[in-house]
């Protein structure tokens, strides 16, 4: 009996190679072991294929057919040794086996290599010693790779978290431009499409420079894979074949040389530019009496406990956001700053502190740490352990004796480097920190209450000239 296929030495049940063939009276054959769990299911014993009834309860084996199955696998298993056999590497000057590693050429060798004229003088190594010698230089290269890639991932998933965040504050701000224009109807139509086009121009600007970043990093997370995996795959390879690649997985020596991808600042939408004074500015052109707010509260800068009013003048303490951790974000202090920041000249802002629990307001350098505990760099006075306190480390904290503060106005004198504070509602002197700022310094606000924390917004008028009169006075300490 001849066949001219596995097919033709398969079980007709389990479609493998027959084990234990038994034959039924029909001529049909099967696996003694799948024919037992077909009857297992039927009530009368059946050949699977023709259905007759089978009178055996245990059909005999099917000897020749048997035979045939164990010489066909025997046929098989020699084939893929053979294969294997002749897969070996040889030699390609003088055909033989590979033992040797030549030191100086950095390549497997024969032993008829050894003792040609192309490697007269050489150094070698047993081939097994060799490629154990330089597995093990690959190895120390593997994990620190390893630990590179796991870095690009965390950095990317902080990438795709502020790609997210860009949308999310696109949406809310267009939010509240709309809400503003909406108030002022049509007469505000063109300026709110101008508005609109431009925060439209800022999240595509700042998405594509995301999607630019995140692609490229995409692209160095997948070379990185793929060399780590290329590197595994040799180093599970046999000596001489791992030998062979051991050149091109070389490159694992220097991926975890790589630069580390920093953090993208100011790569958030510029919620305080689209926002702020919003009302003001667009005023001016209507020449009506409207608010104006000195500080422009920054979002981007918040902590992620800190929650702003839609008109970004004041903020109240409240659960944690789920925020992207921006470079200019604190983490630590819960505390915001000022959009804008001051190197130079005069400058004048009133905030709202009635709460009595613990809050800070006065200035920081633009260089304060924003991670972590905040050694030194700022100026306030602070509400802290039911005590009114001057604090700018390194100098010693200063207890103030003043009753209550509800409104506290801070003057900042860049040039002669002051920082005074004021109380409102007595109009008496607080505190006045002297300094030599060499720094631009920025408004600072810190609470921990969910009261509003707010800047109080200053009286303007504007006339036929457009000259501007703001309603404060600036008192020099």
């Amino acid at each position: 009996m001849s066949f001219q296929s596995e097919k033709d030495l398969s079980c007709p049940v389990c479609h493998d190679i027959f084990k234990d063939p038994v034959v039924l009276p029909c001529s049909h054959s099967f696996c003694k072991d799948c024919l037992k769990r077909w009857w297992s299911e039927k009530q009368i014993p059946t050949c699977p294929l023709c259905k007759k009834c089978s009178f055996f309860n245990d059909p005999p084996c099917n000897l020749v057919l048997k035979n045939l199955c164990e010489a066909f696998l025997l046929e098989k298993h020699r084939k893929v040794s053979s294969a294997s056999e002749e897969s070996e590497p040889l030699c390609s000057l003088h055909a033989e086996k590979l033992k040797l590693f030549c030191l100086d050429h950095q390549q497997p060798v024969c032993l008829i290599c050894r003792d040609s004229k192309a490697h007269d003088g050489h150094r070698f190594r047993p081939i097994d010693e060799a490629a154990e010698d330089h597995r093990q230089e690959l190895m120390i290269y593997l994990i620190p790779s390893k630990d590179k890639l796991k870095l690009l991932e965390e950095v990317k998933g902080n990438f795709d978290q502020t790609a997210e965040h860009i949308k999310f504050q696109a949406k809310r701000t267009e939010r509240q431009i709309v809400k503003h224009f909406d108030k002022l109807r049509q007469f505000l139509k063109e300026e709110q499409e101008a508005r609109i086009s431009a925060l439209r121009s800022e999240e595509e600007q700042k998405t594509m420079m995301m999607k630019k970043k995140t692609d490229t990093l995409s692209g160095q997370i997948k070379a990185l894979s793929d060399t780590i995996r290329f590197t595994e795959k040799v180093l599970k390879a046999e000596n001489v074949s791992f030998l062979q690649n051991y050149s091109d997985a070389e490159m694992i020596k220097y991926c975890h040389l790589l630069d580390d991808v920093q953090p993208v600042s100011v790569a958030l939408i510029d919620e305080a530019k689209h926002l702020g004074n919003l009302t003001f500015n667009i005023w001016s052109k209507m020449k009506e009496m409207v608010s104006f707010s000195p500080v422009i509260l920054d979002p981007n800068t918040a902590h992620p406990e800190l929650i702003l009013s839609e008109d970004l003048t004041s903020v109240t303490s409240g659960q944690r956001q789920k925020l992207p951790d921006n470079p200019e974000r604190f983490d630590q202090h819960c505390c915001v700053l000022g959009s804008e920041g001051f190197d130079s000249g005069t400058h004048s802002w009133d905030v709202e502190v009635r709460n009595e629990q613990f809050w800070g307001v006065g200035v920081v350098k633009k260089s304060i740490e924003r991670k972590g505990e905040i050694q030194t760099g700022y100026w306030e006075i602070c509400l802290i352990d039911g005590k009114y306190k001057a604090v700018s480390p390194p100098l010693p904290d200063k207890v103030l004796l003043v009753k209550k503060l509800e409104r506290v106005r801070v003057q900042l004198d860049w040039d002669r480097g002051r920082v005074i504070f004021i109380d409102l509602d007595t109009k008496k002197h607080i505190y006045t920190f002297k300094h030599t700022f060499n720094e631009e310094l920025f408004p600072y606000i810190g609470t921990k209450h969910e009261l509003p924390f707010k800047i109080i917004p200053m009286s303007i008028s504007v006339t036929e000239q457009h000259e501007v009169t703001v309603s404060t006075s600036f008192w020099g300490f």
